[in-house]
């Protein structure tokens, strides 16, 4: 037996089969032959030197360049407000994936 799946789109956001979102299919076993799910690592120090420090899932980033997101949090400076500002920015751009961000 074969186990096809259709990989297509609805907006910007992937989805198998038309229905379940690429980054949600990762955890499910019977996808796990048609997807890769391998993180992108960094180290990176935070200590008291680190201005600022931004999470976020990929309805933000595919609506903003890094240095875009820094240089709002960056006016706004009260960090719930600028993650605030920040997911309000990516609704305005019209991204089409979920948007979740913390700012610290």
């Amino acid at each position: 037996m074969v186990l096809r799946l259709q990989l297509s789109y609805y907006g910007d956001v992937p989805r198998v089969n038309g229905q379940l979102a690429v980054s949600r299919a990762f955890g499910d076993k019977s996808l796990k032959l048609h997807l890769r799910s391998d993180p992108d690592i960094q180290d990176t120090n935070i200590d008291s030197t680190t201005e600022i420090l931004i999470l976020a899932s990929d309805g933000l980033w595919k609506v903003m360049e890094n240095q875009e997101a820094v240089g709002i949090a960056r006016r706004v400076r009260d960090p719930q407000k600028a993650a605030r500002q920040l997911t309000a920015e990516a609704l305005k751009r019209e991204s089409k994936d979920d948007i979740s961000c913390v700012v610290g």
